[in-house]
């Protein structure tokens, strides 16, 4: 997990994407422009929460979210995603 100095404000949540898929269950290898946006991923940091609406992930937790979820940034040349803890569907596991 990544060791970022970043603190999400109130009910936004910093998600790092899982890495697309690189090859189908058949064995071929797909190209970088046909490669789906992955919609799921890890938990890097967490608000507090609103007032009335505490967080429900945590810090670690696989998390799956719409397609276009979120804010894409980049951080020391990695890839992160920032939205609100409703536009995440589920958590994984």
């Amino acid at each position: 997990m990544a060791n970022i100095n970043i603190k999400p404000l109130a009910d936004r949540v910093l998600i790092e994407p899982a890495p697309a898929e690189e090859k189908t269950s058949g064995g071929i290898i797909i190209p970088d422009t046909a490669k789906e946006k992955p919609m799921k991923g890890t938990v890097i940091a967490a608000g507090e929460g609103k007032k009335d609406e505490p967080m429900t992930v945590k810090v670690g937790q696989q998390v799956l979210y719409g397609k276009y979820a979120g804010t894409e940034i980049t951080v020391d040349g990695s890839d992160y995603l920032i939205m609100r803890e409703s536009d995440i569907y589920a958590i994984v596991g």
